[in-house]
């Protein structure tokens, strides 16, 4: 039949559907009305709390005089109830964007114009990359997708997220959500991350996120102790020491608007019932600008499963009175009134606590009117997984890959020589592996399998069923492919059936028959044999390590959504390798004497405790922290260093000895903005490949019982092109980073011989007191 449209027709008709298009694109808000102070509400619009032009602490305490005891305590939950009489609608606090819009929590809901959003690589992969700027990158893309999904009525704007507890354990199963095992480095993440997230107007947030879970919370299900009954039993020294220390750069630092207490006691107290570290610390020492929430549930857990009070009226007073100001769960809506009338709990508490959650609520802009009124209120469905945010996840994956070994070297693989290439493994086509747990809906996947399929050939073998591997009947398909192709790569390790949130693991080898596919494999192949490893914490694969025909190795992590594509990318030399190692990679005999509930980092001869992390183990490794091969090699050179540096002592602790204790100075006595340790580095790329460098600068502190072995004071990521150099400043702050805690919990700038280690290199520098701040180089 033939069309009647005239050309003419035909235009107008385009130009109504662009006009429709731009009109979408330009005010997604309308499908959000607004959360409170509606203009057209003329009962509200004219109240002091509905002004924009008041601070925000005089509309807050205008709102908060308005509200019923009732009205206050509904307000005290995750899902906070709707306030009709004035027009405020109710609000799911619960959002989670670990490393991605995630629909973990129920205040986001993927659907409609936002079917997914994009999929970074899990933490513990993207802290390989050692690089701060793509750690505030990807925040900045997470909010604002989290931001056009809001305005969408999609989700909330308050995100518990990140995770930055220390990767104490290897065999945690939530390791894999943290940024690694050292402080200094999880710290940076979550200040980075956070300063993404929620930009950069100290007053007005773009989201609000949350540091979790406060504080020494690293065990989840293990040998029949569980996160809820578990009492972590921490010297004073090691709280500040190592467990403390990303929460308060998180704090300090990155201005971060909440933080989560978690389900476990330190040292007998339930840590959203202590005030010690909610009110005094977090609150007074850091100066928390924002609110105190709690891990779901940890309030009705420390009453039903600690039995930590007799009644559940002093459960949820005693919450408030620690400085709780959210409970996520039911709790303290169920028996914060209570708690009132039997005189164990003030209004002006509750009150408190509403002060510091509805200030972050309008520093979102919740009650200013109409969403699209807001700076980010144009966003929407045209601003989540845009090109660029799915080539940044992209990047991150590559830069996240860490070459643990490269024999030959065997990699890269070669296009035009490996025209065949068996893909073997029970993650080798595997997709919602890459995302890890607390993902959402990625925007696409690429697997391994497709990733390899656009350089060669592919014969794909899963060898294993699944992970678990429990039988071996696969394993003569896989060997076959391996005989017949040019090159093999084995993609094995783990996934969340092995480790995640509520299952640590039992040990550190890959599970079941997957060493033996592994090996069999490689025996039989006819090219060189690549191991890709998937997972999030340490493998023992000494055995892989030591195989001659296995020709090398590569860990992905959970390398996220384009997690395929950068495995491929690397294996074929199309992008140059530049991560390490976030973490030790442990044997397998260094459980031996290490149950997961013994908390101290630091090594006892007496009883052959091993210690923990790089900072305190000295024991045989598989690879160390901070591992990671390239293509090409870097060489540094220190151009400039002092060798001496004055510590000046801040008043009248400048006279005498009095601050002075084994050689060492309380941090607190210390003029610490008037101490600068610059170094100057050239580094060098000798090889003909060009590629990113991680620098880390390693101290050794002058020996002493409370002092760790080595400790990373500085890294720094630099691109240096194949046989090009570059020079590099880097400024350790010595208070912060030289310094080391006593046994009594005080930190100390040890005075004498610190050496600093940059690769090879070993530079010492002598920290000495003195009245002036002067640098001798």
């Amino acid at each position: 039949m033939a069309s009647t449209t005239t050309p003419s027709s035909s235009l107008f008709a385009v130009f109504l559907l662009l006009l429709l298009l731009w009109g979408v694109s330009r005010h997604p808000s309308e499908a959000r009305e607004p959360f409170a102070c509606d203009p057209k509400d003329a009962t509200t619009r004219n109240l002091p709390f509905c002004r924009v032009s008041l601070p925000i602490p005089e509309r807050v305490k205008d709102l908060i005089g308005r509200l019923t005891l009732q009205e206050k305590v509904s307000l005290l939950v995750n899902n906070a109830a709707a306030v009709p009489r004035l027009s405020i609608k109710g609000y799911e606090w619960w959002s989670e964007a670990l490393h991605g819009v995630s629909n973990v929590g129920p205040g986001t809901k993927f659907g409609g114009d936002f079917p997914g959003a994009t999929s970074f690589p899990q933490v513990i992969t993207t802290a390989a990359s050692f690089n701060a700027s793509l750690w505030e990158a990807i925040g900045r893309v997470v909010s604002d997708e989290a931001r056009a999904m809001y305005n969408g009525g999609k989700s909330g704007l308050t995100y518990w997220s990140p995770n930055v507890n220390v990767f104490r354990d290897p065999r945690w199963g939530r390791g894999q959500e943290t940024p690694g095992e050292d402080p200094v480095v999880v710290g940076t993440y979550a200040a980075s991350y956070v300063r993404g997230l929620q930009g950069n107007d100290g007053n007005r947030l773009k989201v609000a996120a949350c540091c979790k879970h406060f504080t020494a919370y690293d065990l989840d299900n293990w040998n029949g102790v569980d996160r809820f009954h578990f009492n972590a039993k921490v010297s004073k020294q090691d709280i500040e020491d190592t467990f403390d220390v990303p929460f308060k750069m998180c704090v300090k630092e990155g201005k971060v608007a909440s933080v989560m207490c978690s389900y476990n006691q330190v040292n007998g107290v339930p840590t959203c019932a202590d005030p010690n570290l909610l009110r005094k610390t977090v609150r007074g020492v850091w100066k928390l600008d924002g609110y105190i929430v709690s891990d779901c549930d940890s309030v009705g857990v420390y009453y039903d499963q600690q039995h930590y009070t007799s009644t559940a009226e002093e459960a949820a007073a005693d919450a408030i009175k620690a400085g709780l100001d959210l409970d996520c769960g039911p709790f303290l809506a169920a028996h914060t009134e209570d708690a009132v009338k039997r005189r164990l709990l003030k209004e002006t508490d509750i009150n408190g606590a509403l002060v510091n959650t509805l200030n972050v609520q309008m520093r979102l802009g919740m009650f200013d009117g109409e969403p699209s009124a807001h700076p980010f209120g144009n966003l929407g469905p045209k601003d989540v997984c845009t090109p660029a945010h799915q080539e940044l996840a992209f990047e991150a994956a590559k830069q996240g890959i860490v070459l643990l070994k490269n024999r030959g070297p065997s990699l890269p693989l070669s296009a035009r020589r490996h025209l065949t290439v068996a893909v073997i493994g029970p993650n080798s086509n595997v997709t919602d592996t890459m995302i890890g747990n607390y993902a959402g809906v990625a925007c696409g996947y690429t697997s391994p399998l497709q990733g390899i399929g656009r350089y060669a050939r592919t014969i794909h073998q899963q060898g294993c069923a699944n992970v678990a591997c429990a039988k071996d009947q696969l394993f003569g398909a896989a060997v076959d492919a391996a005989r017949n192709a040019d090159a093999t790569v084995l993609v094995v390790g783990l996934d969340q059936s092995v480790e995640a949130e509520f299952r640590d693991r039992a040990g550190l080898l890959l599970p079941g028959r997957q060493q033996e596919l592994v090996s069999k494999v490689a025996a039989a192949s006819k090219g060189p044999t690549i191991l890709v490893l998937m997972s999030g914490g340490p493998i023992d694969v000494a055995f892989a390590h030591n195989d001659p025909r296995i020709s090398a190795i590569v860990w992905a992590g959970y390398p996220g959504q384009a997690g395929g594509a950068a495995i491929a990318d690397i294996l074929f030399g199309t992008s140059n390798p530049g991560g390490k190692l976030p973490m030790t990679w442990y044997p397998q005999e260094y459980l031996k004497n290490l149950p997961m509930t013994a908390m101290a980092m630091r090594p006892s001869q007496s009883n052959g405790y091993p210690g923990r992390s790089y900072r305190f183990y000295r024991g045989p490794v598989v690879y160390p922290f901070g591992h990671g091969m390239s293509y090409t090699k870097f060489v540094h050179t220190i151009a400039r260093a002092p060798a001496v540096v004055a510590i000046p002592l801040d008043g009248r602790h400048a006279r005498g000895n009095t601050t002075l204790s084994g050689k060492a100075i309380r941090v607190t006595h210390a003029k610490c903005n008037k101490i600068s340790l610059g170094i100057d580095l050239q580094v060098k790329n000798t090889g003909s490949m060009d590629g990113s460098h991680t620098v880390l600068i390693f101290s050794s502190p002058p020996a002493g019982h409370w002092a760790p072995h080595k400790q990373l004071v500085a890294f720094e990521k630099i691109h240096v092109p194949a046989r090009a150099q570059q020079p590099l400043r880097i400024n350790i702050h010595v208070c912060k980073f030289l310094s080391v805690v006593d046994s009594s919990g005080i930190r100390r700038i040890p005075l004498g011989q610190h050496d600093l280690h940059v690769g090879d290199i070993k530079h010492s520098v002598s920290l000495q007191a003195a009245t002036l701040g002067v640098i001798k180089s």
